[in-house]
């Protein structure tokens, strides 16, 4: 079986995989913060004292809390069980969330009132790198009609043209990645600075 993770947003979300690669158990829950007291509980829920193969966990980019408690949680039950652990594309996974026979653009809304955007091409392979930009940048970056993501709306509304999705990632969508974008690092992606700065010695 396979265990997939994703906390880099305000959803909070697990899904398991059968050898056959069939979603057999899954949890989406919109909880915008404590992903760290949920996830837990979350998962051994599902997994019922079942134990996976093998491990995916989300890398962001997303919220910075978010994306180290999941993957903190996958490097924990990855060490006890001695399975393997990959990342995957936060951005690839909420673009999975619409059945497009298009270009599909992942939006979602990062600090400072920028967007994190990534565009995808049909089978989500990766049409632009990941951008981290205002909303009007953002607008003249991404052509994909389809938007996707919190920031799916600001997007479109800056471009002035295209259909916006509201969706979150789903661990259930995992699988339908592309493995370059599921046999990851299982580093965080981050896609811009931290807002906390280290004080320079005086």
């Amino acid at each position: 079986m396979i265990l997939a993770i994703e906390t880099s947003s305000s959803a909070c979300t697990a899904a398991l995989f059968g050898d056959d690669g069939q979603c057999i158990d899954r949890r989406d829950e919109v909880i915008h913060r404590g992903h760290a007291e949920r996830l837990a509980p979350m998962l051994a829920e599902m997994l019922a004292g079942r134990r996976a193969d093998s491990i995916l966990v989300g890398v962001g980019p997303g919220s910075f809390t978010g994306i180290r408690v999941g993957i903190a949680a996958a490097h924990g039950l990855a060490i006890g069980w001695d399975v393997p652990l990959c990342g995957l594309s936060s951005l690839a996974l909420l673009a999975a969330s619409v059945d497009a026979s298009e270009d599909v653009a992942a939006a979602a809304i990062g600090g400072h009132g920028e967007l994190f955007v990534q565009q995808f091409g049909t089978g989500l392979e990766p049409a632009t790198d990941i951008l981290n930009l205002a909303p009007a940048a953002a607008a003249t970056a991404i052509s994909a009609r389809l938007v996707v993501g919190s920031g799916a709306a600001l997007l479109v509304e800056a471009r002035g043209t295209g259909e916006a999705v509201d969706a979150w990632p789903s661990a259930a969508h995992a699988l339908d990645l592309p493995e370059a974008l599921r046999l990851l690092p299982p580093v965080p992606v981050y896609a811009r600075a931290p807002d906390a700065k280290v004080r320079s010695a005086a």
